[in-house]
């Protein structure tokens, strides 16, 4: 009975101790399960994360420069004409004032159909200089559109130079048709081969032909002929007045007068 007594007394002690819950946090929460209240979430409080710094945004690849050969290249049929520019060093000039000037270029591109329209050997008779002349003579010094050929004044200054009797271009438009004249040729424009509003590039249907190939040039003014030391000589002394003259005269006649005399006298001494 003693031993029973006890134990019923240390269960009781264990069942109080059972009823006593310990304290959660105040920032947790107990959810109760039941069919009526299903546990949708359980919150709690957690150390902030830290947060990486964002990655920078890779650079862009830089715009590569204007390369009139490669858009020559991608337009196709201008064979000739990329030839001509390479070996002239325009090619190198036109893409080098792009990039440091900001007026532009706009650049008439003949075909290859009508570089074979010359007359045969004609780009073999011109010596590096005319070469060089020829393809300047197709480029203006400013970006044009083509809406805008009509506000041009002529004759239109090309990179060949500015004379107007030997290298005068003159354009006229109306829209998009665009003429131009040389003196020798006459053409127009075919179609826009790239534009970037920095570079126009017009493909044109006749090779455009200076009157400077074609016209003779006038000749350099000869020397003014120096004179001789004699004639300096004389120059200097002056004329011969008219009294040194005549008296040049008389002395020759009185030099006959006694010649003759002379000669008189001798034939009577014969005789006699």
């Amino acid at each position: 009975m003693l031993r029973n007594h006890v134990l019923a007394t240390h269960l009781t002690s264990d069942i109080r101790n059972l009823s006593v819950l310990p304290s959660f946090p105040s920032n947790s929460q107990v959810a109760t399960l039941s069919p009526s209240n299903p546990i949708t979430s359980v919150s709690y409080d957690a150390p902030p994360l830290s947060q990486s710094p964002a990655a920078a945004p890779a650079p862009s690849p830089s715009t590569p420069p204007t390369d009139i050969i490669r858009i020559l290249n991608k337009a196709g049929g201008f064979t000739t004409l990329i030839r001509l520019l390479k070996t002239t060093q325009v090619a190198n000039q036109i893409n080098s004032q792009l990039l440091n000037s900001n007026g532009g270029i706009t650049l008439f591109a003949p075909s290859d159909n009508a570089f074979s329209s010359l007359k045969p050997g004609f780009l073999n008779s011109l010596n590096d200089q005319q070469k060089n002349e020829l393809i300047q003579f197709h480029m203006l010094p400013n970006f044009v559109a083509l809406s805008n050929f009509d506000t041009l004044s002529n004759p239109v200054r090309t990179q060949a130079g500015a004379d107007p009797d030997r290298l005068a271009l003159n354009v006229t438009g109306a829209g998009n048709q665009v003429n131009m004249t040389t003196g020798v040729v006459n053409t127009t424009v075919g179609g826009t081969v790239y534009s970037d509003n920095q570079l126009a590039v017009y493909q044109v249907d006749k090779v455009l032909l200076p009157r400077d190939f074609f016209e003779a040039k006038p000749p350099a003014p000869a020397p003014a002929p120096e004179k001789s030391k004699s004639s300096k000589k004389k120059s200097a002394e002056g004329p011969a007045s008219p009294a040194d003259v005549s008296g040049g005269v008389s002395l020759r006649q009185r030099n006959g007068m006694w010649e003759g005399i002379v000669g008189v006298a001798a034939i009577m001494a014969f005789w006699l």
